[in-house]
This record gives structure tokens, C-alpha cells and sequence, in this order.
């Protein structure tokens, strides 16, 4: 294949971005954006354009496993099937579950759901899915009667007013974001509006940002609705002639004066009746919501406040407007349109629907009630009712609430089946069977994005070792369990023909879904498409402009949603809000592995407003401690009035690989929303100390260093090496010696040492003629070493003695100009180039600083970053 581009899905967010993959005759394969594909028009994020870093197969568990010894396939599937029908035959179907993902395909989400609520009997399967978008789907299902996205991507770009709510869209779907700016700059009269209590990039480029208190949207949609109503500005023919409930709704929603609103919600009147405005007198409104709304014990009903102010004005299915629910991972929509979730059958099917989806499969068990949903499910492992489950493409030791009880929760289970790339996550550590899957670029299928897009993925490498792909898999494990004729497929194309039949079977336009019209297409030569694709119909770009809901009536539902009751902490807590970093992905098990996504952020940390940070006690730079009854944390201080007062934010991404107590949803509360199931993954009380640190450390080496020692490290793979931050609790006397405990036996080595009993600083670094095996640097304080600079000199050559001591001192020389904090991930630019041009006055605006430097000239993510760093060196530059 060397030589030859293939066409496939980029295997992050939602966005689902086209990637073109060329292998190359030396292994590695030159990733760049797909422009035919109309979601990226050959744009890709710095995590996209690193993908083909990600493809080692360094660390691949590539051959079964049972019980910690390695197997054929044959035996390991054997072992599959006998366990899960020891523990059927025993306790029943509903004693097993299986916990998917996003991340896998559709086909592979297809045969599962298959297996498990057609042929075992139950449906216990439910998907990380559930963390992200399910109170999206459970707030589409309440308006519309479906779980249908009405709009499309094009629709950023036509509205007049964009709506941010609960959504870093700069980082977390950046290539959307760009999308949108571009457009505003054509456009200068387009507005955005960001409501997010954090000061985001997303909300730095806004025309208003609403720093809103945690959970008050539900209180501002209300405020809206009503404020809607007493201005004139509800499409009465609309609310008339396709909705019901709006008059119950309105009532609900009008006792929250814009008084009112501001003192639930934190933000000042102005504020809120600039918003309310803005609102009113535009037609073209599109309204993006994302993980800020979803991950709440209230989610759904914040959708459906969203949804009631986009139906009371009519303003949905039309180009440039209507609410859109954007999805975190590459396949969670995909995931839903095949029922993989607890609480729906197939093809967007619920159990009402049963009858339906039996006579299709020919399922002698079909399931007819909803399963165990994703939290429900790990307290029914708890609890011993659930005794066997199968985890697949996750990493729930990490990602779910209440982490460390998961954790638990798989220890004590009698099979725990892990199906994925690598044995080493949080996850797989705990497995009794695992079994090795293809990753991206080794399987095929399809994904479906956001915007109801379905995109083909394609192979370009061969399955390394003994992997195989999760349809492959499920498949073989249905065989062994008796179920071998309903699953007999040979290719994802099979398996995808026949999900897109049963979309189709009995199905007489009263359901959403149907790509029925795709069952005789070309699979190999499939070109991203939206859903619904009917029958001799095309495709379709937007839902409702004109009713046609999937409700009995087909009327759309307003749904009454009442404001939660204000969240209150004991004195000396604050509230964590977990999320993501803009380059690296979930629990870091692809992103991890490339030194480029580590440099913008290598260690988990928490941000923390001045005020707080003062009250506590807590420096910039030092490491604080997050607990609360659940568990804890320790993270990197950042102080920044980004932040709300009152309120912390720390990124979830960190693991037991990469770091040593960076779990940070080991502090989140299991409490779920009550119609979606979905866990409050953004609002947990914890308290926060200094962490009690007698030495800090940094170090660069060649190999990953022993840390088993430290009280705290967090560890990132670097250019020639690995990176890594220490912190130890008691002081050390003798640095060679920890030196060694760290990096193994150093008298083979040059080693040179500086040590300031005055001060308590030491440095070590040991060399391989001029090659630099490690260096360590020790402080009281947080190490005041330029990382950018320090990982840099892994790759360099030290034959002169000027090099070494500059090692040594963790200082560059004159001629080594230090590039400062990594900002730009995609080019490799750091913050101290970007000031010098600033300073200079060489280029005072980010479109100069990407001539000079090609700094956010790619996905664009960091330009926030960059007009940050030029602002703030912009009077330098004019004296």
C-alpha cells in the first residue's frame, strides 16, 4: 500500500473530519486533510494532524490474553463463551454487560447490540457515550419524538447569531471553530455569544461572553422563553400549527425576570438582557450545545430549555438556524443509530418496538426492557448483580464518576473481558481475558459525525500480530454461544447492508432513521453522506422547518423545566468542572504516545481564580491537593482569573500511566440525570490544599524513568525520550542516589553535578559520549527550567563542555535562544518566539506572527493564544 492515499475518518471528536493517509515505504504514513470532505474541506486540529505519529506499535498487546498468559485466538474466544454462558446459565442474561465506546465503528456497535439484545437477552450494553451526549439524545427524544439532530454544519457558518453554551469549541472542535471565524470575518456583522463559566478560548473571541454560574441554564432558557414572549418575537403561526405544551411551558418560564436570572446565574442584568435582545431580534440563530449542558444531573431538561426557545420562535430546520447538540467522539452518533445504549433498540428503535426488531433479526431472546445504563451498570458490578463484563475501546477506570469505586467494582467482578489496543491502560490492568483489537487505520467501517454525516473509515495498515477487529471478535464470540447463522458476516460491508436494511424494515416514515437507500450502494466507494437516506429519496440536510415531527401527532413537545435548586458547598470547598485540553484525546491512550500533543500540556493541573487561590494559600507552578469523600487528586496549580471564583477546573485526560494521582474523575459524584442517566461529570464539591512538597524535580532522559519512588510524578513522552515532573514530600540528601533510583545504574556514564546546600537547588546529568542520557533538576520551589528548551537537548550533541554545563544550569546559552512554552502544536512554536516578534514590533497581529512563523496557520486552536501573547507584549513593541 506504500505509496497509495486512502481515503478515511479522522478517529477524535465529533467533528468527522475526512484524512487523507499515504503509507510510506519506510513505515510511517503523511497524514493531511481530505478537502472533498465536507466537514473539513481539508482542514485538520493538531490532534488530526498528528495521527500518524500515533501508529507504533510500541506498547500493542498483539496476542490474546487469559488470566495473565497469553493465548491463541481460538482459545482465548473459547474462554469468551464459556464464561459468559457460566455465568448466564447461573444467574440469567441480565448478569451480563457489555460497556462500549465511540471510538468503535459502526459495524462493530451493530453486531454487539445484536449479540446482546437479541440473542443473550439482555440489554445491559451501554457505551462512554453515555458520559458525553445522552442527555442531547434524551432531550431530542422529549421535543421531537427521535433523537435527531435538525441541522448541519453549514448552518454555523449561515447564522447571524452563534450561541455557545457548555462548549469550548476552539479546542474541543476546533476545526468547526475555524469554520465559524472564517465566516464571521467575511461576515463582520455575525455575533457569537459563549455562555460558559470558564473565560475559554472559545468565549475570548466572543462579541459577549456570559460567565455563568454552574448549572444556571436551565434558569437563563427559561429567562429567554419568557422574555421571547413578552417581545413579541414567538412565531405563533409555527408554535400553532407543529407544537404542543407551549402555553404550560411559558408558565413555568415566567416568573424569571431578567432580575431574577441574573442573581441565579451570576451574571450581571446588562448582561442578560443584551443576551435576551440579541435573541429576540434575530432571525438566524443557531444555538451550539455540547458537554457544559450534557454532563449535569439537569442536562436534559437544559436541552429542552434550549430547544423551547428555538421552537416558540420557529427557528429550526431553516439554513443558519435551530439548536445543535455537537457530539464529543468520532462515533457516538453512530453508536446511537444502532442502539447502543441501555434505554433503545436498533436503527433509533425503542423497546415498544420489539416485535419489530425480532422479526428482522429472527432474535429468539430479544430484550424488551431497558438495561443498565453506565452508572447503573458499575453499581450493579459493585453490587455483585452484574458478574460478567465485556469493556471494549474504553477506559472507564479513568473516564467514569466515582473512578476509583470502578475500579473496585472490576477487581471484584468474577470475568472482566477487555477488548483493546493496549494492556497497559487503567482499564485492561484489571481484565481476567483480553483480547487485542484493531486501532485506527488497521480496521474498516463507518463513523457518523454530528451533523448525522456518515463517513466511511478505511484501511491502510495490515492487523499487526495476532489484533483483530471488534466485529471480528463478536462475532467469533456469538458463534461459540450458539448463535452462528445470525452471525455469520465475512466484511464490515455485510454487517453494514444489514443494519441499513432493518433502518428501513417496517418503517413507514413514521422513524427518524432509514438509509435504506444505502443497502445496494458500493460500500468501498461510499462518499460521506447524511441520514435519513431513503429509498429512492436524497439525502436530507435539515429536520422541521416546516413540523413533521416523530411524535403520534408529529408535533413537537415544549417541555416545562423548572431551574435546579442552587448548589451549595461547606465552607473551604469549592466546585471541580472536569474537560479537555485542546491536544490530547479522552484518556490519552493514542494521544499519549506522540511528543507533540504532550507539549502544550504535560501534567494534569487544575486552574484556580487569584481569589481562591489566595484564601488557600496556593501558588502558581506548586502542586495542590483535591479530595473530597470519593478520593484524590494531585495537580499543577494554574492561577487565572479565567476561572470562576469559587470554582476549579481540571482536564480529565491524566491516567495511572501518565501520571501518579492524576485521576481526577476519582473525585466526581455518581449522581446521574434522572431521564437521561447521564452522570454530573462538571459540578463535584472538593477541598483543596497546597501540597505538602519538600523537593520538586524535573527531569528529561532517554528512557521512561523509575518512579515508583516519588510522591508525585507525571510523565510525557518527549523528542528522543521522556519528560517528567516529580514532587517528593520528604527531603533528600543525596541527588546521585535518587538519580539512580530514577534512571537506573549511572556509572557507565559522565555524570556532572551542581549542588547549593543555600539554596537547595542540585542538578545531575549524565552523558553517553555526546549524547544526553537524562537530567535532573531539584528545587524547593517548582523548577524554573524552560521545558521546551530542556526536552530539546535529548535530540542535540554535547561534545563541548559549554553544552554540558548549560544542561546542567537548565539555562540555553546566548546562541540558543530559549522558544519558551509550547503554543503552537502543529508547527512546534513556543510563547518566547512569539513575544520576541511582538516586542519587536516585527509582527503585531497573529496573521504576521503565522507569516513569520506558520504558528496558527494549521488548525488555528492557538491563535487565542498567540493574540494573548502579543496583547500582552504589544506596549514593549510601541516604546
Amino acid at each position: 500500500m506504500a505509496g497509495e492515499t486512502i481515503r478515511t475518518t479522522c478517529p477524535y471528536c465529533g467533528v468527522g473530519c475526512g484524512v487523507l493517509a499515504t503509507p510510506q515505504s519506510d513505515g510511517s504514513v503523511k497524514i493531511a486533510g481530505d478537502p472533498d470532505h465536507p466537514a473539513n474541506f481539508g482542514r485538520l486540529c493538531s490532534k488530526g494532524s498528528a495521527l500518524g505519529e500515533t501508529l507504533s506499535l510500541e506498547g500493542r498487546q498483539l496476542r490474546p490474553m487469559v488470566d495473565g498468559t497469553e493465548v491463541d485466538w481460538d482459545t482465548a474466544l473459547d474462554a469468551v463463551a464459556d464464561r459468559l454462558q457460566g455465568v448466564i446459565s447461573q444467574y440469567g442474561p441480565d448478569a451480563v454487560g457489555l460497556y462500549g465506546s465511540g471510538q468503535l465503528l459502526t459495524e462493530d456497535y451493530y453486531v454487539a447490540n445484536k449479540l446482546m439484545k437479541g440473542f443473550i437477552g439482555t440489554a445491559n450494553i451501554d457505551t462512554n457515550s453515555r458520559l458525553c451526549m445522552a442527555s442531547s439524545v434524551a432531550g431530542h427524544k422529549r421535543a421531537f419524538g427521535s433523537d435527531t439532530v435538525p441541522g448541519c454544519y453549514e448552518d454555523f457558518e449561515q447564522a447571524d447569531l452563534l450561541v455557545l453554551v457548555g462548549s469550548n469549541l476552539a479546542w474541543c472542535h476546533p476545526v468547526l471553530y475555524q469554520r465559524i471565524l472564517a465566516a464571521k470575518e467575511a461576515r463582520p456583522d455575525m455575533r457569537i455569544v459563549v455562555i460558559d463559566p470558564r473565560r475559554t478560548n472559545a468565549a475570548e473571541q466572543a462579541d459577549l461572553h456570559l460567565p455563568i454560574a454552574n448549572d444556571g441554564d436551565v434558569a437563563l432558557f427559561s429567562g429567554l422563553l419568557a422574555h421571547l414572549a413578552a417581545a413579541n418575537a414567538v412565531d405563533g403561526r409555527f408554535v400553532e400549527k407543529h407544537t404542543t405544551g407551549f402555553d404550560t411551558a411559558l408558565e413555568m418560564a415566567e416568573p424569571w425576570t431578567i432580575a431574577r436570572v441574573a442573581e441565579a446565574t451570576g451574571l450581571s442584568t446588562a448582561d442578560v438582557a443584551m443576551f435576551f435582545d440579541v435573541f429576540a431580534g434575530t432571525e438566524n440563530v443557531v444555538t451550539i450545545f455540547s458537554q457544559g449542558v450534557n454532563q449535569s444531573v439537569s442536562g436534559t431538561d437544559k436541552a429542552n430549555a434550549i430547544i423551547n426557545c428555538h421552537l416558540a420562535t420557529g427557528r429550526i430546520g431553516r439554513p443558519g438556524m435551530g439548536p445543535f447538540s455537537i457530539t464529543g467522539q468520532p462515533n457516538a452518533m453512530g453508536g446511537r443509530e444502532v442502539g447502543g445504549l441501555a434505554n433503545m433498540l436498533a436503527a433509533h428503535m425503542d423497546f415498544d418496538k420489539a416485535d419489530i426488531v425480532e422479526r428482522f433479526w429472527g432474535a429468539p431472546n430479544i430484550a424488551r426492557k431497558q438495561g443498565l445504563k453506565a452508572v447503573e451498570l458499575f453499581a450493579a458490578l459493585q453490587e455483585k448483580k452484574v458478574r460478567a463484563v465485556w469493556i471494549m475501546a474504553t477506559n472507564p477506570v479513568v473516564s467514569m464518576p466515582d473512578a476509583d469505586k470502578a475500579r473496585e467494582a472490576l477487581l471484584g467482578c468474577h470475568t472482566v473481558i477487555v477488548s483493546d489496543m493496549y494492556a497497559t491502560t487503567d482499564t485492561a490492568r484489571c481484565a481476567d481475558i483480553f483480547l487485542p483489537a484493531s486501532g485506527w487505520g488497521e480496521k474498516a467501517g463507518t463513523v457518523t459525525n454530528s451533523e448525522r454525516r456518515i463517513s466511511r473509515q478505511r484501511a491502510f495498515l495490515a492487523h499487526p500480530g495476532d489484533a483483530r477487529p471488534d466485529w471480528w471478535i463478536i462475532c467469533e464470540v456469538a458463534k461459540r454461544l450458539g448463535f452462528g447463522e445470525a452471525f455469520a458476516f465475512t466484511s464490515p460491508a455485510e454487517i453494514f447492508a444489514e443494519h441499513a436494511a432493518l433502518s428501513g424494515f417496517e418503517n413507514d416514515g413514521t422513524r427518524d432513521f432509514d438509509i435504506s437507500g444505502l443497502v445496494e450502494m458500493d460500500y468501498e466507494t461510499l462518499a460521506p453522506v447524511q441520514w435519513p437516506v431513503r429509498a429512492g429519496s436524497a439525502p436530507v440536510s435539515r429536520h422541521f422547518s416546516d413540523g413533521g415531527f416523530f411524535t403520534p401527532d408529529r408535533r413537537a413537545r415544549f417541555v416545562a423545566t423548572q431551574p435546579p435548586p442552587p448548589k451549595s458547598t461547606a465552607p473551604g470547598q469549592v466546585i471541580l468542572n472536569t474537560g479537555r485540553v485542546r491536544d490530547h484525546w479522552h484518556t490519552m491512550t493514542r494521544t499519549g504516545n506522540t511528543p507533540r500533543l504532550s507539549g502544550h500540556y504535560a501534567e494534569p493541573f487544575v486552574e484556580i481564580h487569584p481569589s481562591d487561590a489566595d484564601h488557600l494559600g496556593i501558588r502558581g507552578a506548586t502542586l495542590v491537593q483535591l479530595e473530597n469523600a470519593l478520593g484524590r487528586a494531585i495537580v499543577r496549580a494554574q492561577v487565572t482569573d479565567r476561572q470562576r471564583p469559587g470554582t476549579v477546573f481540571a482536564p480529565m485526560h491524566w491516567t495511572g500511566a501518565y501520571s501518579s494521582e492524576g485521576r481526577v474523575n476519582a473525585l466526581v459524584r455518581p449522581l446521574t440525570d434522572p431521564v437521561s442517566g447521564q452522570p454530573g461529570l462538571k459540578m463535584s464539591a472538593v477541598s483543596l490544599y497546597p501540597a505538602k512538597v519538600a523537593l520538586y524535580g524535573f527531569a528529561v532522559s532517554a528512557e521512561r524513568p523509575d518512579c515508583d519512588g516519588a510522591d508525585y510524578w507525571a510523565a510525557a513522552r518527549a523528542e528522543g525520550g521522556w519528560r517528567t515532573e516529580l514532587a517528593l514530600f520528604e527531603p533528600v540528601d543525596d541527588a546521585a542516589a535518587l538519580a539512580a533510583a530514577l534512571f537506573g545504574d549511572t556509572a557507565g556514564l559522565d555524570v556532572l553535578s551542581f549542588a547549593d546546600a543555600k539554596s537547595g537547588r542540585a542538578s545531575l546529568a549524565g552523558f553517553a559520549g555526546p549524547r544526553l542520557v537524562f537530567a535532573l533538576w531539584l528545587s524547593p520551589d517548582p523548577v524554573l527550567v524552560s521545558r521546551q528548551w530542556a526536552t530539546a537537548q535529548l535530540t542535540e550533541t554535547h561534545d563541548m563542555p559549554m553544552a554540558r554545563n548549560a544542561v546542567l544550569s537548565g539555562r540555553p546559552g546566548a546562541d540558543r535562544p530559549d522558544p519558551g512554552p509550547l503554543v503552537c502544536s502543529c508547527f512546534g512554536v513556543g510563547a518566547n518566539q512569539i513575544a520576541a516578534l511582538a516586542a519587536s514590533g516585527e509582527a503585531t497581529t497573529v496573521d504576521a506572527v503565522g507569516a513569520a512563523l506558520k504558528a496558527g496557520t494549521n488548525c488555528g486552536s492557538c491563535r487565542t493564544e498567540i493574540r494573548r501573547i502579543i496583547d500582552a507584549h504589544r506596549l514593549q513593541a510601541a516604546e
